[in-house]
């Protein structure tokens, strides 16, 4: 690998602040569940989502009565608002402490702007899971990684919002998805999927049925939680059409990981590669290819002409 020639691509090592990373996936996760509390369900939950800032994370304009309120996480001043449309801002230091003690500022804080929700507590997606106010374990915030994940972010965010303008048919926001921290944009066929099958921890069956109810391709961002133990970027296919994961790439650093059932780009690989952003590009580029081609999607009715 060549030495990285942008290097906003900050080193990301999972085992080096994983405890950190545990631990902002349950603070996100509180946040997440007040955005579904607020908000209208809207199809494959892109209402639960959060968008990618020059900041960190943002929980937009949720509905209160007649006000509305934005919940913040400020990663380059670590600290996280919660603003409402009436004026009045609450604001909470983003430093170590339990996930229970987060979880009861976030909710004094909200009851001070008259904010009163009641959410489900149980962490969605994880094994093992301890509920938000029981759960002392998870307490610790290390500044340094949390801004090489933000930094990191931003640059996925960018990269992911190119491919998504190649893309004239449905296809979702660039967002952010708490349950798994993961940063992702998907495509659709038009077509509808057939019932998923498994089962998500602390997940009903009906709330996965609306995630996948249509034909995807999608790419995302792990920072190294995502069941490969290290930052990397993502892309399957729903329902994953014959031949998929035989598929001989381009893109000689990725590879299908059968247990996962998608294709796997290291992070690492992208952030040491001489033009990072082509790189990335041709992964997802290719691998969408192969989702269309094989599952017989109509391609010219769907992308955008090259030429524009």
């Amino acid at each position: 690998m060549g030495v990285s020639a942008t290097p906003q691509w900050p080193d990301l090592p999972f085992a080096a602040w994983r405890q950190t990373c545990e631990t902002l996936l349950l603070w996100t996760q509180i946040i997440g569940k007040v955005r579904i509390a607020c908000t209208p369900l809207i199809n494959h939950w892109w209402n639960a989502t959060f968008e990618v800032t020059s900041r960190g994370l943002l929980a937009a304009a949720m509905p209160y009565g007649e006000r509305t309120f934005d919940v913040i996480f400020d990663f380059a001043g670590h600290r996280l608002h919660i603003e409402a449309s009436d004026g009045r801002v609450e604001v909470i230091a983003l430093e170590p402490m339990t996930v229970a003690d987060f979880y009861a500022a976030v909710m004094a804080a909200l009851h001070r702007l008259d904010i009163d929700v009641q959410i489900w507590t149980m962490p969605s997606e994880i094994e093992g899971a301890i509920p938000f106010e029981q759960d002392r374990i998870h307490r610790h915030y290390d500044r340094g990684y949390v801004e090489r994940f933000w930094q990191a972010l931003l640059q996925a965010n960018r990269v992911f919002t190119e491919f998504r303008a190649r893309f004239i048919g449905k296809a979702s926001p660039v967002h952010f998805f708490w349950g798994g921290l993961d940063l992702a944009v998907t495509r659709f066929s038009g077509r509808t999927a057939p019932p998923l099958q498994g089962k998500t921890p602390n997940v009903a069956k009906w709330v996965m049925d609306e995630a996948y109810s249509h034909e995807v391709s999608s790419c995302g961002f792990w920072p190294g939680n995502g069941g490969y133990g290290r930052a990397a970027f993502y892309v399957y296919a729903y329902p994953e059409p014959a031949g998929y994961g035989d598929t001989t790439l381009k893109t000689t650093a990725a590879s299908y990981e059968k247990d996962l059932g998608q294709f796997i780009l290291p992070y690492d690989a992208v952030r040491e590669a001489r033009d990072p952003d082509a790189l990335l590009l041709g992964f997802l580029q290719e691998t969408y290819e192969a989702a269309a081609e094989l599952g017989k999607w109509d391609r010219k009715a769907l992308e955008r002409p090259a030429s524009h």
